[in-house]
């Protein structure tokens, strides 16, 4: 240390001192050591911190909980690193004094860092944290939104039915009942929705005709957040039954049950097995409802004639008015018979028509009278057939003929199945659509935009994955009706227990599927189908190698005219000869003898897919199929590949298995346009590799390839790799989404990669890549350079070298085309960062949604102004709606009109310099840890802000200073504050009036708050606005409150002539020193005695450490509190407030009276001397309690 060396007499007497001298003494002559203590606890609990902070991130994005001590731990944490960077700057103060050291102020210091050491110690000490969190359990996606459902007089009336029905004692069965498409599952969601407050678990599956236990189990397991040890169906429904027991209120929703079922193999207790357990069922039959014993049946009618055209009108995206165009609509939207989804359906499809193709399309209805008296579909069959016969419409006959096959094609999957789109696609192929489109991926881009047009007319549904599809169960039975006659012929097994004895009647079948084929099968050694041209044969799923149903070889031999072959889950030993097999898919099979099957028998195939199937060796085999267009290899397939040069038609290859391919032999694969490949860094030894150009590709360096991956988009993802990057020049042109993951030797993307690339990308991921400074460096460029114009997606990680995105000759260097197009940018963990956008680019970023910036030590600005008059600028980011701030110390302030901001989250940033604030053009904002979190100049009001986050912003005092400015905050849900040790208030009185949206309120470490809500006295006279300020105060959404450790915090909230909080669910209030009231009466509001006022909605109430509370309401008020769930008082030894419960199980709430008046009174008191008062309370109606409450009639 360079700092202060003592003579030898001093350091015989600081000996001495150490031994003997007082604590003291030693701040005196034990500095030194004392620094040096402090500074490696300080530094090891910083590096604990960080640590922590990985796993609770881990955890997070894991769906866990995090557990309370340890968030607690990181707050604590966080604070002390905080206040000790204030010593360590002083311990450098004080080394400038060298040899003329200042004592006091030297001892003072080492007291200071004495004094923290300990408590630094302490937190290392409990930081050894087994687990971070635990599991959270799922609440069901059907839940998360019922966009679809549609408020009619029926719907409304059954939903009433139902919401009485669960809410009845002794009803623990309800049935739903209507006809297919009237809209029962989408009731039972909205349903579902509301259940979520009134029971602690609500889940809904899907049962159909042939349901899956198991992946009912499974999704039930979820919402209950249960592992299975077991396998077997039998263990999982007693580990299911055993666990939901032990929950209070459940309702289970059971949608499209077809007959009678015992819920309880499921595993679902109910009846006398669980009091609370209710189940609601969905089904098409009445007789359903009366063979599971509901005590409630219900039917969902159709839609009223003025409801069913609402519907239709905006399906149809038609106007309300009285037009011709309108009158003819109305009358199909009559055909449709108040079926809501017979409406959508036709809706969809003449969406945009012309008033002569709407004409036709009426009298089209009015000329199929014959399929009125259809007893399975009814009238639902009319608009179905109107729309599949209306997929010719604007379509030559071949192309029309084409589409409507795709739609016959989907509805040979199994019932509910989520049908993957490239399964569809090869199958399409194989059966010859679009015969006129002669390469792949011409034919998968036919059949793409058919398959989307069958989804825009409503015969297709989507799901939440994008490459796969549905069909509704309604509208599939409609297609087995079209394929029931005719010369295109289809039947479909959804679960087929015996082979059907009269083999002749499938043979006038062109398209055949056999679903769940039961293991006791005995498949026929041969059987004639003379016209079969699409077979589709699935086993019994979740089955054993070893178990798979056996198919004879000779099974195949009369099936002479087909085309495609889809298998799963079977066991095969080889194929008789299938001249015209143009497609042959196997998943999850076992395949002997197959080899010699390929060059005998499939001289024809152009589509070979082989997903985790077992097979010999088959590589040789392969050269000889010179048809052969298509070859998928997915897992579990063992094969040394090679590609010689006689595979020449071979147009797309995918292989998501690691394998030993030959890169420079894909150049010889003159035709091949789609790749998707999983290889490894030996690969790449020659050096002369180039990629050829491809359409569309994924390929994965280091990493895994994920099944289907996605191979509809060009798609590259690098990891681990240091050699040269030439390899994907060509690739590079035309790639999608980028992913670079610690990539050596990269100095920047543009013009190391190219310098004028990567102009199709749309996603850039990069992590890790230490050597990258900068995204684009042109600094010895003159020209026009264009780069990432497309770019939608940037995310940065753990970029130890990287300076910024961009690096010019000068700030006004205009000479780049880039990120014009970019909506989403995340930038984590670059410490040397100090801007991230140059003025100049910043301006042409206009479409800019989110921003996440999170632990960048070293930023100062998002966007990097080197002069004042660049500040001044209009910096207009029209579409930010998101920007959250983390965990960068030296961030000054954020500059820029933001009229669309949503979510705002500002943590652990720097303090703004005075140098930074300036007067800016109107509308524009500053954003920062300053006495104003908000400068805000012209008239930005921040109605769209929703979600406002505000943690360790020291210099915060309030969050906007003027309150004659106009500031409303109509669309606030969230408020969090934590930290904000200056924050002196939160709203004004006309503030706090506008936050009728507000949902969530959580305020923790504001030590110098007074009051949530200046007083009226507290609010200048120039910011009175007229009969404003006379309007009460009320939160009429605010359904959450937690407030902590606000040491001068008095009250919360007014108490005022309206119910200040209706819909408020949960209270929790804690160490709040000073607070004397939760609810502060407000003036000239008078109580009448006794005055009964009621929380409906409160569950969850919680008084702890509050050791200055007298009230919980104002005198003469009775507080009745008839859904609480839980009642937590601790450490409050001056409330006055006591607690009961009455006759109905309601808990109430009531002052002390101090003195008597008379008998009455007297009674009353007696009466009341029984509820608790002054005593800790652990409460809960589900009987895990500490405390009983007394009960009070």
């Amino acid at each position: 240390m360079a700092e202060y060396v003592a003579p030898p007499a001093v350091e015989i007497v600081t000996n001495q001192a150490k031994e003997y001298a007082s604590p003291y003494l030693r701040y005196f002559f034990c500095y030194g050591e004392i620094v040096e203590d402090f500074k490696n606890q300080r530094k090891a609990l910083k590096l604990r911190k960080q640590r922590v902070d990985t796993r609770v991130d881990e955890a997070k994005r894991q769906i866990e909980i995090i557990y309370d001590d340890v968030e607690d731990w990181l707050r604590s944490a966080e604070q002390e690193l905080v206040e000790t960077q204030i010593l360590e700057d002083e311990i450098d103060r004080v080394k400038c004094f060298k040899w003329c050291p200042q004592w006091g102020w030297r001892y003072c210091l080492s007291k200071k860092l004495a004094e923290k050491t300990p408590i630094i110690s302490d937190l290392l000490q409990t930081s050894n944290f087994a687990q971070v969190g635990r599991p959270g359990s799922l609440k069901g996606i059907e839940f998360i939104t019922s966009a679809d459902f549609r408020d009619s007089e029926s719907s409304k009336s059954a939903l009433n039915k139902i919401t009485e029905a669960i809410n009845a004692k002794g009803v623990n069965m309800i049935g739903l009942y209507g006809m297919p498409g009237v809209g029962k599952t989408t009731l039972a969601k909205e349903v579902g929705k509301h259940a979520q407050k009134l029971f602690d678990k609500v889940v809904m599956f899907t049962m159909s005709q042939n349901p899956d236990i198991n992946k009912i189990q499974d999704k039930v397991a979820d919402i209950f957040g249960l592992k299975f040890e077991t396998s077997s169906q039998e263990g999982k429904a007693e580990k299911l039954f055993r666990s939901m027991q032990g929950v209070d209120k459940i309702l289970i929703i059971v949608d499209d049950l077809w007959e009678e079922f015992n819920l309880e193999s499921i595993g679902i207790p109910f009846g006398d097995d669980h009091q609370g357990c209710k189940i609601l069922l969905t089904t098409r039959h009445q007789q359903v409802c009366t063979k599971m014993n509901c005590q409630k049946e219900i039917q969902l009618g159709m839609l009223s004639k003025d409801e069913a055209w609402v519907l239709f009108r905006d399906k149809a995206g038609l106007e309300d008015d009285c037009s011709t165009l309108n009158n003819v609509a109305k009358e199909v939207a009559g055909e449709c018979k108040g079926l809501p989804l017979a409406i959508v359906t036709v809706a969809k499809a003449l969406k945009g028509e012309s008033l002569d193709g709407w004409k036709a399309a009426n009298q089209r209805f009015k000329d199929s009278r014959h399929l009125d008296n259809e007893e399975v579909l009814g009238g639902v069959l009319k608009p179905l057939k109107l729309s599949y016969n209306y997929l010719k419409k604007g379509n030559n006959q071949i192309t029309g003929n084409d589409i409507q096959m795709c739609f016959l094609l989907c509805s040979l999957f199994p019932e509910d199945a989520e049908i993957p789109l490239e399964l569809l696609i090869m199958c399409g192929i194989g059966a010859g659509l679009f015969p006129n489109a002669s390469s792949i991926e011409d034919k998968r881009n036919e059949i793409g935009v058919a398959l989307k047009k069958l989804q825009k007319s409503g015969l297709l549904l989507e799901t939440d994955d994008a490459e796969r599809i549905r069909m509704h169960d309604v509208v599939r039975d409609f297609a087995h009706w079209l394929t029931s006659t005719g010369e295109n012929r289809f039947t479909v097994k959804d679960k087929l227990k015996e082979w059907p004895r009269m083999v002749e009647s499938f043979e006038c079948y062109t398209a055949i599927a056999l679903w769940n084929c039961s293991s006791n099968i005995n498949f026929p050694d041969k059987v004639k189908f003379s016209k079969l041209k699409t077979l589709f044969l699935g086993g019994e799923s979740m089955r054993k190698r070893e178990d798979l149903l056996v198919v004879p070889s000779t099974f195949f031999e009369e099936m002479k005219a087909l085309q495609v072959l889809y298998l799963t889950c079977f066991s095969l030993k080889g194929f008789h000869f299938l001249p015209n097999l143009k497609t042959l898919w196997c998943m999850d099979c076992k395949l002997e003898d197959f080899s010699s099957s390929l060059t005998n028998i499939m001289r024809s195939l152009e589509i070979f897919a082989l997903v985790d199937t077992e097979i010999d060796e088959i590589s040789e085999e392969l050269v000889k199929l010179s048809t052969l267009k298509y070859l998928r290899l997915s897992y579990g397939v063992r094969l040394e590949v090679k590609f010689p040069p006689k595979l020449t038609l071979l147009q797309e290859l995918h292989v998501t298995n690691k394998s030993n391919i030959n890169l420079l032999e894909l150049n010889s694969l003159s035709h091949l346009t789609a790749l998707s490949l999983r290889l490894s860094t030996i690969q790449f030894f020659q050096e002369d590799l180039v990629f050829p150009k491809l359409q569309r590709y994924n390929i994965v360096v280091n990493d895994y390839l994920s099944f289907w991956g996605e191979i509809t988009i060009r798609k590259l993802t690098i990891k681990n790799f240091s050699f040269s990057l030439n390899a994907f020049n060509n690739l590079f042109c035309n790639v999608e989404k980028l992913n670079l993951m610690n990539i050596s030797g990269l100095k920047n993307i543009v013009p190391s990669i190219g310098k004028k690339v990567l102009n199709e990308l749309t996603s850039l991921e990069l992590d890790s890549c230490d050597d990258m400074e900068f995204l684009i460096d042109i600094t010895r460029d003159q020209g026009s350079t264009v780069a990432f114009s497309n770019l939608v997606k940037l995310n940065i990680r753990r970029m130890v070298s990287l300076k910024g995105l961009c690096y010019c000759l000068s700030p006004s260097h205009r000479a780049i085309t880039s990120f014009t197009r970019l909506k989403v940018v995340r930038i984590h963990f670059c410490p040397k960062l100090k801007t991230i956008f140059s003025p100049c680019l910043a301006q042409s970023m206009l479409c800019i949604e989110e921003l996440y910036i999170k632990h960048c030590y070293g930023l100062e600005q998002v966007i990097g102004f080197s002069q004042e008059e660049e500040i001044t600028k209009n910096h207009c980011w029209p579409k930010l709606k998101t920007l959250q701030i983390m965990d960068c110390p030296i961030f000054s302030c954020f500059i820029v009109q933001a009229q669309l901001l949503e979510e705002l989250k500002l943590s652990n940033v720097g303090i703004i310099r005075s140098t930074d604030v300036l007067v800016l053009n109107e509308d524009c904002i500053v954003v920062g840890n300053h006495e104003e979190v908000f400068q805000v100049q012209g008239g930005c009001s921040f109605s769209s802000i929703k979600i406002l986050d505000l943690r360790n912003l020291f210099e915060v005092r309030n969050i906007w200073k003027d309150f004659a400015r106009v500031v409303t905050l109509e669309n606030l849900t969230t408020l969090k504050l934590s930290d904000c040790k200056k924050l002196r208030y939160i709203f004004s009185p006309r503030t706090a009036r506008s936050l009728s949206h507000l949902v969530d309120l959580f305020i923790e470490g504001c030590e110098e708050i007074e009051r949530l809500i200046l007083a009226k006295d507290q609010v200048s006279s120039s910011s009175s606005n007229g009969d404003i300020s006379l309007e009460p105060i009320s939160f009429p959404n605010l359904t959450k409150i937690t407030v902590t450790k606000c040491e001068n915090l008095k009250s919360l909230f007014p108490f005022g002539s309206v119910p200040v909080l209706p819909k408020l669910e949960s209270l929790i209030v804690k160490r709040n020193s000073k607070l004397e009231q939760v609810f502060e009466l407000e003036d000239k509001v008078e109580v009448a005695a006794e005055e009964e006022m009621k929380f409906d909605k409160l569950e969850w109430l919680t008084l702890e450490k509050l050791p200055s509370l007298i009230h919980f309401y104002p005198k003469g008020c009775h507080f009745v509190l008839p859904a609480l769930i839980e009642l937590k008082v601790r450490d409050c030894p001056k409330l006055s407030s006591g607690f009961f419960i009455d006759s109905q199980k309601f808990v109430h709430c009531k002052t002390k009276t101090p003195q008597l008046v008379d008998e009455d009174e007297i009674e009353k008191s007696a009466t009341i001397s029984n509820a608790i008062f002054n005593e800790n309370i652990c409460w809960s109606r589900r009987g895990f309690s500490e405390s009983q409450l007394p009960y009070i009639t």
